[in-house]
């Protein structure tokens, strides 16, 4: 087991997204069925930030990260950003998503961590 030096941001959804992702058209390739928030909430997608200290560190490292995260999240929905809110605003992921702050990651896997850049998403 490894301690990285990494701390980490769990996103979870909140009512309004779960609210947009219902309102895509079902005909989309990622949208099949209608999803519940119930469901959109079993388990959340895991952002691996700078290695912070204390719970007010996670602040300050969301108000720099909080757009790549957001397209991120709204990207694995509507990968070209049809139908993406007109203004992605701080205020709208916090109204979107919960985040769960965790101060120490651990790696317990013996593979070799792998790196992929996910550079292409939507303005």
């Amino acid at each position: 087991m490894k301690l990285l030096n990494r701390s980490a941001i769990t996103l979870l959804a909140r009512a309004p997204f779960a609210q947009w992702v219902a309102s895509l058209p079902l005909e989309s390739e990622l949208v099949s069925v209608p999803v519940s928030l119930d469901e959109l909430r079993k388990e959340g997608n895991v952002y691996l930030i700078n290695e912070v200290e204390e719970e007010a560190d996670f602040t300050e490292i969301l108000k720099d990260s909080w757009q790549n995260i957001f397209k991120n999240e709204l990207g694995a929905w509507d990968e070209f950003g049809d139908h993406w809110p007109e203004a992605l605003t701080y205020d709208l992921f916090v109204e979107w998503f919960e985040c769960a702050n965790q101060i120490m990651a651990f790696d317990v896997s013996d593979d070799v961590l792998l790196v992929a850049p996910l550079d292409n998403l939507p303005e």
